[in-house]
């Protein structure tokens, strides 16, 4: 689904590559999580993949679809920002109904997927109520709902569980492995790790522009001596030094 070659990204005026000479290959279906420190260029990726910001050097294709052919693209990926992408003045529906009219969708259609995501996501009885009056759980449950109205091929997740209650964690989680076992491939970015070892089907971990490791949890864990689960692979293999970025 996803092939990235050789990609590059390096910002006018900084010293170093945020993405530096990238390989990674993303199977269909699968729930991929790009792990790494503050700082280690999972933000880039993730922009650079979404055709938000174009790259130094390299190239990838998701479905056959390159940077080149931004529109054909954005049709075909949802992406779940780490902030919340919404209007607060505007009601649940009707942040709803304007991204979903974003991607062509309209009257009973929308409609229809609308109700259905929200009663879903447990938010029937608040979806006329401002969403400026939500906790920040609800916030992220109408967030994600507004990026997968259009049934993206490919959804892009950056943190989607920061700062949420566990009962909302624990929604957002079966939400999007039902979305995912109706052929929804998720990339996800977190540093909720004991989160990534369950929800993850593959790994990689990214550290100064790079690929440092990849695969399957359970095998990362069993490969790394002493490690008894994934942040234990994650501190060995990025250090335990602070990665404070501004």
């Amino acid at each position: 689904m996803i092939k990235i070659e050789q990609l590059s990204k390096k910002y006018k005026g900084a010293d170093t590559y945020s993405v530096s000479d990238l390989d990674l290959f993303i199977d269909e279906k699968e729930i991929f999580g790009l792990l790494g420190p503050n700082g280690a260029g999972k933000t880039t990726l993730i922009s650079l993949l979404c055709s938000l910001i174009k790259p130094t050097s390299g190239s990838f294709t998701i479905d056959g679809l390159t940077y080149k052919n931004p529109n054909q693209l954005k049709q075909l990926i949802g992406i779940v920002p780490q902030e919340y992408a919404l209007y607060p003045s505007l009601t649940a529906n009707e942040n709803l109904k304007y991204f979903g009219s974003m991607y062509g969708l309209k009257g009973q259609l929308l409609k229809s997927k609308i109700s259905q995501a929200i009663e879903t996501l447990g938010l029937s009885k608040f979806a006329n109520k401002k969403v400026s009056t939500f906790s920040g759980g609800m916030k992220r449950r109408i967030n994600l709902i507004a990026s997968i109205l259009h049934e993206p091929k490919v959804l892009f997740l950056d943190e989607p569980t920061v700062g949420v209650d566990v009962q909302s964690k624990n929604v957002i989680i079966k939400y999007l492995q039902l979305l995912n076992q109706k052929g929804t491939t998720i990339i996800y970015t977190s540093h909720h790790l004991n989160e990534a070892e369950d929800f993850c089907t593959k790994v990689a971990i990214i550290d100064h522009g790079k690929i440092i490791s990849q695969g399957k949890p359970q095998e990362l864990i069993s490969n790394q001596k002493k490690a008894n689960n994934l942040e234990d692979v994650f501190l060995a293999l990025t250090g335990k030094a602070l990665r404070d970025h501004a």
